[in-house]
């Protein structure tokens, strides 16, 4: 009898999993409390330990058809003076850096789940954890049912810091790079999405913030405000934006427990929510849907379930740092940025390759070597 799943979540965590579950025999349901798939965000950056699994899934035609490729990261000043370079295509050309719309990529794994006879329930708000099931996974992001049940309640605390996004009409022909402006207190990144469309993040640092909820309308004027110092294409780009939204930025801890160690186990977000200064959350939910249908696949729950997390908690714990580091980095002020911003631009000018070999165990990881 094939493994009864369901899934809590129709994000790109949960249709990862289910697509991944649903190769390997299993009868899939995912229950969204979403009316229809509208992804909140925008732009992702997807780099080769997720598109390997994208590879495994039968994917990348259509992952490919929907991205573009992301041939360098340029990390620049305020001012847009180049202070280094990560020049992806010169020094790893065999690897798969590409930039989509989250809304494209949910859509691309949506009918790859369906197409694998997975059920999916729109407009199905779960509030207690269904029973009819022999594993149930938590794929419902920062707000899930399920990791209270697994680790108790946890409060979040403000990092200080809050984003905007936004789409911004952009040339067809645009470079293919990833731009990251850096300020006082402050970034800006940039990349375009194809089809016409250019994606910004912009971070302050602020005393306080509210609400973490994802869908707050900003104003574009504050928006410039905030960044009116920067130069470069910054000023351009800003005046462009008709809608943006903004969210504050809450740290989480990686979850202690990620199963119990019977029939329930957490992914994605509701595992390991992460700040977006590595481009690694939707990565990482597309790691573990790989990882976790391996080991449901190859063993009994329980011992599936403990494997899981072993494979899978140290990886993310290190990730989830990395990402906060950056967070300080890109906003370093006075003196000690000077001294930083100095120092990269000597190792870009004497070993151009040594800063993307820096994450050489991030992007050379292989979900799907198990």
């Amino acid at each position: 009898m094939s493994l009864r799943v369901t899934i809590i979540g129709a994000g790109i965590a949960g249709l990862a999993a289910a697509c991944a579950l649903a190769r390997n025999g299993a009868r899939v349901t995912v229950l969204e409390r979403a009316g229809a798939l509208r992804e909140v965000g925008a732009g992702l950056q997807i780099s080769p330990n997720a598109a390997r699994v994208l590879a495994a899934l039968d994917l990348t035609r259509a992952f490919q058809a929907e991205s573009v490729p992301s041939a360098r990261v340029e990390l620049r000043d305020s001012l847009g003076r180049q202070v280094a370079v990560l020049d992806l295509a010169r020094h790893r050309p065999n690897d798969s850096f590409r930039l989509i719309h989250r809304a494209r990529l949910v859509a691309i794994l949506e009918q790859a789940a369906r197409q694998a006879g997975v059920r999916i329930l729109l407009d199905h708000p779960v509030t207690e954890p269904p029973q009819d099931c022999d594993l149930l996974i938590g794929a419902d992001g920062l707000k899930s049912v399920v990791r209270p049940l697994l680790n108790g309640p946890e409060t979040p605390f403000f990092t200080g810091q809050t984003a905007w996004r936004a789409l911004i009409a952009d040339d067809r022909d645009s470079a293919p790079l990833v731009q990251v402006f850096m300020g006082p207190g402050r970034h800006l990144v940039s990349y375009p999405l194809g089809r016409g469309q250019r994606n910004l993040v912009a971070v302050v640092e602020r005393p306080d913030w509210q609400d973490e909820g994802w869908s707050i309308a900003g104003d574009p004027a504050d928006l410039r405000a905030a960044f009116q110092r920067f130069g470069g294409p910054v000023p351009g780009w800003l005046d462009r934006v008709e809608q943006t939204g903004v969210w504050g930025l809450f740290r989480h801890p990686v979850a202690a427990h990620w199963h119990d160690g019977q029939r329930m186990a957490l992914i994605g977000d509701a595992a390991h929510p992460t700040l977006p200064f590595l481009a690694q959350g939707a990565v990482m939910a597309i790691e573990d849907a790989w990882v976790l249908a391996a080991c449901v696949a190859t063993a009994p729950l329980p011992q599936a379930l403990a494997r899981y997390q072993a494979l899978r908690q140290p990886r993310c714990r290190r990730i989830v740092e990395a990402a906060n580091a950056n967070a300080r980095n890109y906003h370093l002020r006075g003196p000690t940025r000077a001294v930083a911003h100095a120092g990269l631009r000597a190792v870009n000018r004497l070993a151009p390759g040594r800063l993307i070999e820096r994450f050489a165990w991030l992007y050379d990881h292989d979900p799907t070597a198990l």
